[in-house]
């Protein structure tokens, strides 16, 4: 199949603009596909919403992204909706191909020299049995340390529009990841937010010691490579690319970051 028309979008989804980490991965390995970026700011951030209710929104959502854009795949770039709605999603539609994001704590346990692991995330990640379950079927031999930041994700998305961010209240969100015991120090830090890895070179300069910032976003990027068919001679499409805002009004600094990823906003 060469025809555009033959090939479908990828669909991107976060609660706002933290999923750009992994839509950079993926335009890589996906030279030849189109992408659709739908940003849940209306609900930002997902964080602090009761699980009930934050399922019910998204399976909302999908329901008219899916008839709308009848996308190949939905990537879920996001901690927090995919280890609270992954199998809701899956269940709800069978026909779809959904990736999802979870803390990357199976690589951090097997790369950790020290056995201390931190995993940065919002406070819904941590408190996931979802992600519990990941620590005791990965990392049981490893003491790993969970921290809900409230603020982070907020943070980034400031970060990330060039709005100013002071030192001490970054430095306040990671300090708990770093922790002794005995001769060890932690060495690993998940990245349990997709938010997380615009401010990692922040993270870097902040941290009392030097640690591994694990990022999932080219793992997450590779799996939906495998799971998307590759069409030989098919042209990148010129209907896709584009972003959605559930809140329908971006402002003026994000709409520049969208432009600057190559996104128009629909």
């Amino acid at each position: 199949m060469t025809a555009t028309s033959d090939s479908k979008p990828v669909l991107m989804f976060d609660s706002g603009i933290g999923g750009l980490t992994v839509l950079r991965e993926a335009r890589v390995l996906m030279p030849e596909r189109g992408f659709i970026y739908v940003a849940d700011d209306a609900a930002f951030p997902y964080g602090n919403w009761e699980g009930e209710a934050l399922t019910a929104r998204i399976l909302s959502l999908f329901e008219d992204l899916i008839a709308e854009h009848r996308p190949e795949i939905c990537v879920i770039a996001c901690n927090t909706a995919f280890t609270l709605a992954g199998a809701a999603l899956r269940e709800r539609f069978p026909e779809m191909t959904f990736v999802g994001t979870v803390p990357a704590i199976k690589p951090a346990a097997e790369r950790t020299r020290s056995g201390l692991v931190s995993v940065l995330a919002t406070p819904g990640t941590v408190k996931r049995a979802y992600t519990r379950d990941l620590i005791q079927s990965f990392a049981s031999q490893c003491h790993v340390r969970l921290v809900g930041s409230e603020n982070l994700a907020r943070m980034a998305e400031a970060y990330i529009r060039g709005e100013p961010v002071s030192d001490e209240a970054v430095l306040a969100e990671i300090a708990p990841c770093f922790v002794r015991k005995d001769d060890r120090q932690t060495d690993i830090v998940v990245l349990a937010c997709t938010h997380y890895p615009f401010m990692a070179n922040l993270f870097r300069r902040l941290a009392p010691w030097p640690v591994d910032w694990l990022d999932p976003a080219e793992a997450i990027a590779r799996q939906a490579r495998r799971k998307v068919p590759l069409i030989d001679g098919a042209a990148h499409p010129e209907d896709y690319d584009f972003a959605v805002f559930t809140s329908g009004t971006p402002d003026f600094a994000t709409t520049r970051l969208m432009q600057g990823f190559g996104l128009d906003i629909r």
